[in-house]
């Protein structure tokens, strides 16, 4: 497995582990991909994620936009993903119901040495837009964690820094 996609799947587990809100609202979310400035990821719709006209609920895919925007920020090799200085997300179309799946694309858009910009495409089996949102991450402090990294152009391997594990 490639350095990158163990370093993102390592620090979302450790989103999940402290049992907060992500562990709670989608704790079955899978990374498919990632490399340095990209996550791919998919959702099985459960019954909690809906609203009461019983499709996906806009507070999922606002929650989903944060959290992949900081997904986006770790692949680049940020252990600690900074703190949210915006979030936007916007609804195309119902984005499923129970048991659909739901995908996810995060983008790193720009890293500097303050601030991070992401934008998240959402589309559904078919691969039709649902949503789509951005995230802006101030991240200067978190720029220099220990447990930073750098990759490979590819992402395959760590240059710099600790391991992937």
């Amino acid at each position: 497995m490639a350095a990158c996609m163990k370093f993102t799947q390592r620090v979302w587990k450790s989103f999940v582990d402290t049992k907060g809100h992500d562990a709670q609202c989608f704790p079955n979310l899978r990374i498919l991909r990632a490399r340095p400035g990209v996550v791919e990821t998919a959702l099985e719709i459960q019954p909690f994620n809906l609203n009461r006209v019983g499709t996906v609920h806009g507070g999922l895919l606002l929650s989903l936009t944060d959290t992949l925007g900081s997904l986006a920020v770790a692949s680049r090799g940020h252990y600690m993903t900074g703190v949210s200085t915006d979030v936007c997300t916007s609804f195309v179309r119902p984005a499923g119901k129970a048991g659909d799946t739901l995908f996810g694309k995060a983008t790193l858009t720009s890293l500097g040495r303050q601030l991070a910009y992401t934008r998240i495409d959402f589309t559904n089996a078919n691969g039709e837009l649902v949503a789509y949102g951005t995230h802006t991450k101030y991240i200067g402090k978190s720029a220099t964690d220990p447990k930073n990294v750098k990759f490979s152009d590819d992402g395959e391997t760590i240059v710099e820094g600790g391991s992937a594990n």
